[in-house]
């Protein structure tokens, strides 16, 4: 499973990040007319050679601004998480932003494209377009992020940075119809996503404000984490990774008996005169080896992601 920790500024941070086990390094370019920072681009680079990967989150919409911006940084992944929804979470029109994106990833295919998805609160209104708007971006995305919808966006016009849950049920529809790998998000923390990942089983897990520094208030601090808290998230999603081997290697055990069991009833057939109930007991037997291959495939996929 990928774990994803963003809010990372500095060449420090990127190397106790390394140092932790992360696989996706996540910065942000927090302003258009402020887009070259050497030590972010020394942040980016600090990962290249490495199997970490990094990206990056421009908060602006300026094209030249950012092609400039990314034959600067050279990262593995941009990260677009613009609101995709009005103030009441209803779709908006996106065509411009697939127009925007589809461009990008023409004039650069080397550069993967990450897109925050955004799902509601557990509450939130029902009707939530959370799958029709990830099925729109599909074709031009390589990984989508379930981060939480409110009303009131902390950055306005963009997904993020809440600290609250999204609602699991939601999450995990997503996550299940999603041919495109799904990344977990919103309000995520070590005390919450191993829970939350053996639940939906997505392809990883991604923490920004539940690793931070929190304040005396208990608030968290933006662009401070907390790196104890990133190697217990760290240890959190290695742990559901073991389990999931586990469930894996316990599959392909009763994979085994149920083929065995499967041969060994064809071969007692007789060569005339088969009896409807010896069927049904061998298709039976068919549907069950099916169902085991398919949650087996489930988690060969969560684990190639790891």
């Amino acid at each position: 499973m990928i774990v994803q920790i963003y809010e990372i500024q500095t060449p420090y941070e990127a190397d106790k990040c390394i140092e932790a086990g992360v696989d996706h390094i996540g910065s942000v370019i927090l302003r258009k007319s402020e887009w070259r920072v050497p030590a972010l681009k020394d942040t980016v680079r600090l990962s290249q050679g490495t199997s970490v990967k990094n990206s990056v989150i421009p908060l602006f919409q300026d094209s030249d601004t950012l092609y400039r911006a990314l034959d600067y940084y050279r990262p593995n992944y941009v990260h677009f998480c613009e609101s995709l929804t009005d103030g009441d979470g209803q779709e908006e029109d996106l065509t411009e932003l697939f127009n925007y994106q589809s461009d990008l990833k023409i004039k650069f295919p080397e550069i993967g494209i990450i897109r925050s998805i955004p799902v509601p609160e557990k509450g939130g209104p029902s009707d939530f377009p959370s799958v029709k708007i990830a099925n729109f971006f599909k074709s031009i995305t390589d990984i989508f992020l379930i981060d939480t919808w409110i009303e009131n966006e902390p950055v306005t016009g963009f997904i993020g940075i809440t600290g609250k849950t999204a609602d699991r049920e939601m999450a995990g529809d997503l996550v299940i119809q999603s041919e495109t790998p799904v990344i977990l998000g919103g309000g995520l923390s070590p005390e919450n996503v191993y829970d939350a990942l053996m639940e939906m089983l997505p392809a990883g897990a991604d923490s920004c404000t539940g690793t931070n520094i929190k304040d005396r208030a208990g608030k968290p601090i933006r662009f401070k984490k907390d790196f104890h808290e990133v190697v217990c998230f760290v240890k959190e999603t290695r742990r559901v990774e073991e389990n999931v081997r586990q469930k894996q290697d316990a599959l392909q055990e009763e994979l085994k008996d149920l083929k065995s069991e499967l041969n060994e009833r064809e071969l007692a057939l007789p060569p005339h005169s088969v009896r409807p109930h010896q069927l049904l007991a061998i298709e039976a037997l068919e549907d069950e080896i099916v169902q085991k291959e398919n949650e087996i495939n489930c988690f060969e996929k969560i684990l190639s992601n790891s």
